[in-house]
This record gives C-alpha cells, structure tokens and sequence, in this order.
C-alpha cells in the first residue's frame, strides 16, 4: 500500500511539474511568433463584393507561452478588411482589436480575414492595405500585411437589351443573373469594355450583337468568368474552364460579328443554333481575331449556320475545338489546338458532319485554307458523313492537319498542299508553340522559330493575315499567332 501511496505521489508531481511548465510564459524580446505568412494577398477584387475567405496560422515555437496584450487592425476600420482572430472578431464594438490572448508553448492560434473595400473613383485597380498588429507582453510588436487591389465595377443582375444599343465601357461591368439580346435588336459592345459573368450567367442573342464594330479594334472585348482569386497559389479562377455559361446565338438570330474578342474559361465558348430557314446569303456569325480558349465542352458549335472565321484561335476544350454540323464554313489562317489538360476524353480539334443529333443538315461547304489543326491526339480531325446523299462538301488547301494521311482516289481534290501532321515529326503538336504548360495552366499559342507552319501558307491578297506586317512580301504562316492568353485585369 505504501508503494502504491508512492507511485500515485510520484505521477501527481510530474503532472504538476508539467502542467507548471505548460503554464509558463515569458516576457524575453527575443521569444517572438511565426507566421505562416507575413503578408495575405487578396490579389485584385471588385469595390463593395466581399471576398471568399482567406486565412493563415500563428504559431508559438519557444519554450515558454506568450501572451499577446492585444491583436488589433492597425486602420481600425478604414480598410475594409475583417478578421476573425482564434474565434475573437476585430469589429467596431471591441475597437477592431482583441486582447489578452495566450499562445502556449507549441500551439498555435488561426486567423480568418475578409475584405468589402468602399469605391475607389478611379479606373484602374487601386491597392488597399492593412496591417494585422500583434502586441507581445514584452513590448514587441509584429505585423501580418493585409492587402489587395480593388477594382471599381458596374454591377448587374441581369441585362435585357430589348432596344439597339451601345456599350464602351473603361470599368469592368460584372453580370451576376446573365445578359439577353432580344429579337430584332442590336447590342454592339466596344474595346475596351470587359464582361465577367457569374457562376451559370452568360449571353443570350435572339437578335444580333456585334463586337467591336470596327475590325480594326485595338484592344480586345473580354468575356469571362468574375472570379479573380486563385483556386491554388499558383491556379488563377481566370485559367480554370467553366466559370460561366457561354455566348449562344439562338435560332433567330443572324448577322453576328465578333472583331477582336478574347472568350475563355466558360462552359462553351459560342453555340450559333440551327436556322429556323437556311439560306448561304444569310451569314450568322463572322468571326475575325478571336480567341476562344480553354472551355468544358465545345469552342465554337455551329448547326446549319453560314460562318467565317478569319485569323481565330480555338484552343483547349472538353468538347471539340471547333465543330461543323452542316451549313458552310469559311476557316482562313486559323489555329485549332486540343490541349485540353483535365480529361483525356475530350474532343477533337476539328469536327465536320452532315447532321445533327437526329436531323441531316446538308455540308454546303467547310473552306479551310492555311490553317493549323493539332493536338494531344493523332487524329484530331473528324469528318463524319451519315448518309451519303445528303450533301458532305470540304476542301483543305495550305494547312497542317494532324491527321492521318488520306490516299483515296478523291484526296488530291479534297486536300490541297496539305502537311500530315505526325507523331514522330521533329516538331509537332505542342512544339509548334512558345509554351503549352497544363501545370501552370498557361499557354502562349505563337508559333516557334522552328514551326513548320512559318511561312507555309499561300497569299490570300483578300484576308490579312499579320495587321502588322503585311507588306513583308513573303509567304504568311500558318495558323494564327497573334494571340497569347490573357491575364486581366
């Protein structure tokens, strides 16, 4: 009995022993706090939108507790920002500050901070800053920057253009519900106007819209998703597919113009819907330097449509590229690249049928001269004919087609001074390009010095092909290069 007296004593002043060294706090300047960051970028957001939520840990690493004599945010209430410090708010009823606080030795305490910046009256970003200041009972003071650039926007929940109309705007406008073009009208949108449309909005045309009425725009009309922060550290929102829901051109509308448009990272880039009535004189959609880039299903779908695409780049979809079903279509000095990173069950670069779904839709005619078509895959070009007296018209003239080769009887009508591009070749696939990163999610579709696409193409006097040079008095490459991705704002 007297040894078990001995042994429970013995475990009562080790415990007692280690809850006192547990207990302990020091005053040294020395003993300082770490932060798992020292600075919590909001990068750039809209004026009066609150933030999603950001967060960091503080930690003590000494051998002694710290007591913090106050948290407190050093604008008070100017900035802004909001935070939550191990369960304590830093609000207007404790004067944005909290004190008392303990970190024992080892542990470690979190913090949440959220931003809705007022209007800054101005264009362009303007950067808001805060300090979160930590005070040590020694005295010490250490500080975590808070800080983000807010970005005055016009709001919206929904657009419903039911009268022609114009919109050039400098200020980002933000579309929450979606935007709708209704028949008979016309929505002309100019540079340097950028849309950024919420979570399932997107554009709805019943009459027309054209973009960047002059094709000689020197800026492009954004159309993207609203979310500005990063999904990762390293991962934009901006660079990830399915953001919003896409630009459709409904039965009735006809006449489109696209110059000079950047679409990306929505669940389609354009769908142009079958005409109630085909006629080859009614153009529904013309597109000339436009990108469309990295979507979760197709770029660009046209059904029983008459379309031309001059100098587009169509990149990166779950769907395909490009998609023609039926109608006619003109592609001059385009580049269609499948490096869709997410699936390997995406789409091909080029797709072309005589139907749809249940219905023949006659091919009148796909034109493409001096294109590009690549891509992960070795076929990433789809003819598809149903039946064959339903018309299936196509010519390939000047363009690297990453294909396999066509022998038949008819291939030297059908594909004229065509490149089969192959998996063996030097350079192929993504090495025609400056950079094609799935890690980083970036990519820059110029063309490489050693591309076999530069100066492949033949002169076509009617279509430019380099804005920029084109008096150079040499064969043009194939493909687009003007484009790279963008990075707004």
């Amino acid at each position: 009995m007297k040894r078990l007296f001995f042994y429970i004593a013995l475990f009562t002043a080790a415990m007692l022993t280690a809850c006192s060294d547990d207990d302990s706090f020091t005053t040294s300047p020395s003993a300082q706090l770490t932060f798992s960051r020292d600075t919590v970028s909001l990068d750039t957001i809209f004026s009066t939108v609150p933030t999603s939520t950001y967060t960091f840990w503080v930690y003590n690493t000494n051998g002694d507790g710290l007591r913090l004599r106050q948290v407190r945010l050093q604008r008070g209430n100017q900035s802004g920002f909001r935070v939550n410090v191990d369960g304590s708010f830093l609000d207007n009823v404790t004067g944005c500050s909290v004190s008392d606080l303990e970190i024992r030795k080892g542990d470690s305490i979190r913090v949440f901070v959220e931003l809705t910046s007022g209007l800054t009256n101005s264009d362009l970003p303007q950067l808001v800053e805060d300090n979160i200041v930590f005070s040590l009972e020694s005295g010490v003071e250490q500080k975590v920057n808070l800080r983000a650039y807010s970005w005055d926007a016009e709001l919206c929940d929904h657009i419903k253009v039911s009268e022609d109309t114009t919109i050039s705007s400098n200020r980002p406008i933000v579309i929450r519900q979606g935007l709708r073009v209704d028949s008979n009208v016309t929505l002309t949108i100019n540079a340097p106007t950028r849309l950024f449309f919420h979570s399932g909005a997107g554009v709805d045309v019943y009459g027309r819209i054209i973009v960047n009425q002059s094709p000689d725009a020197d800026r492009d009309v954004v159309f993207r998703g609203d979310r500005l922060d990063n999904m990762f550290d390293y991962l934009p929102y901006d660079r990830v597919s399915g953001q919003w829901r896409g630009i459709r051109l409904h039965s009735s509308s006809t006449g489109n113009i696209f110059n000079h448009a950047d679409i990306h990272s929505a669940e389609y880039g354009i769908i142009c819907d079958a005409a109630d009535e085909y006629s080859p004189d009614d153009m529904r959609l013309a597109m000339e330097n436009v990108t469309i880039h990295n979507c979760k299903g197709p770029g660009l779908k046209a059904v029983n449509s008459n379309v031309s695409l001059i100098n587009c780049q169509f990149s990166n979809t779950l769907g395909d590229c490009v998609g023609i079903y039926g109608g006619s279509a003109l592609m001059v000095y385009c580049t269609l690249a499948q490096f869709y990173p997410f699936s390997g069950d995406r789409g091909v670069a080029l797709r072309f049928t005589n139907y749809h779904e249940d219905k023949d839709y006659p091919l009148l005619l796909l034109d493409c001269r001096n294109t590009l078509v690549t891509g992960y895959a070795d076929d990433e070009v789809m003819g598809e004919a149903r039946r064959e007296e339903v018309n299936f018209g196509y010519i390939f003239s000047d363009c690297i087609l990453r294909t396999p080769e066509d022998n038949s009887n008819t291939a030297s009508e059908t594909f004229v001074n065509v490149m089969w591009e192959k998996s063996d070749m030097e350079v192929q696939g993504a090495d025609n390009f400056l950079r094609v990163d799935a890690d980083l999610q970036y990519y820059d579709f110029h063309l490489t010095p050693n591309s076999p696409a530069i100066g492949r193409a033949s002169v076509i006097p009617e279509v430019p092909y380099d804005r920029d040079n084109n008096e150079r008095g040499e064969r043009p490459d194939v493909g687009c290069y003007q484009f790279r991705q963008s990075e707004t704002p």
